[in-house]
């Protein structure tokens, strides 16, 4: 897990605090997630917009803009329910920050799905986060970029638990995150049988499958 936070760049600046009640309004919001706004949330800004006309980067259908929201949480976290909420009712990639406790103990992590835009509802990953760090974290400049969409990959990329391989987009790396979980929870249930099956024949085919399934989880790695 990355432990890093951005500087970002001061004429991307909007500071905008946005009612929460403006992301009911947009989609379909369940009672139970709009519970969860309620206990979960303080305040939502608007902080960063990276844009072609606030940073100089040139965007693309994929990513025309990258937005970013801080959030104040009133609890330990803020759950991906909320998150969802907000990205679907975005209509541009975003990167959230969290920031919870008082005073010392103050402390501020950062999330983000990949999104994917297109037709209809935007697509969105897993989400992937920073560990938490003090508020007082050093923030390091954001990466060095010719385009958007390459300071977008260049942003998550840290968040994603598996390596992004030269030349890799953000949409093959997500997928191949996925695959990696997968075949995690397999190799797992997998070695659970192992420990309980009885039958020496059936161990013998067990481990071999585990094998093959370790050897398919490094290639992905």
């Amino acid at each position: 897990m990355a432990d890093l936070l951005y500087r970002w760049p001061v004429a991307a600046k909007v500071g905008n605090r946005i009612p929460k009640e403006k992301f009911y309004e947009n989609g379909h919001v369940t009672h139970a997630v709009r519970e969860k706004f309620v206990t979960e949330v303080q305040r939502i800004t608007w902080a960063y917009k990276l844009a072609e006309v606030t940073i100089n980067l040139a965007g693309s259908t994929a990513v025309p803009e990258v937005q970013v929201f801080q959030i104040d949480a009133k609890l330990d976290d803020v759950s991906e329910p909320v998150l969802t909420a907000i990205d679907k009712a975005i209509p541009f990639p975003v990167v959230f920050e969290i920031t919870r406790g008082d005073g010392a103990n103050r402390s501020v992590c950062m999330v983000a799905a990949h999104k994917q835009l297109g037709v209809g509802a935007p697509q969105l990953s897993a989400y992937y986060s920073t560990g938490w760090q003090p508020v007082d974290t050093e923030r390091k400049p954001v990466p060095t970029a010719i385009t958007l969409s390459s300071l977008y990959t260049a942003l998550l990329g840290p968040l994603i638990p598996v390596p992004l391989r030269a030349g890799e987009e953000l949409s093959a790396l997500a997928a191949r995150l996925q695959t990696v979980r997968k075949l995690e929870r397999e190799i797992t249930a997998l070695e659970r049988k192992l420990r309980t099956e009885p039958q020496i024949n059936r161990k013998v085919e067990l481990r071999r499958t585990i094998k093959t399934k370790q050897s398919e989880l490094e290639q992905q790695r």
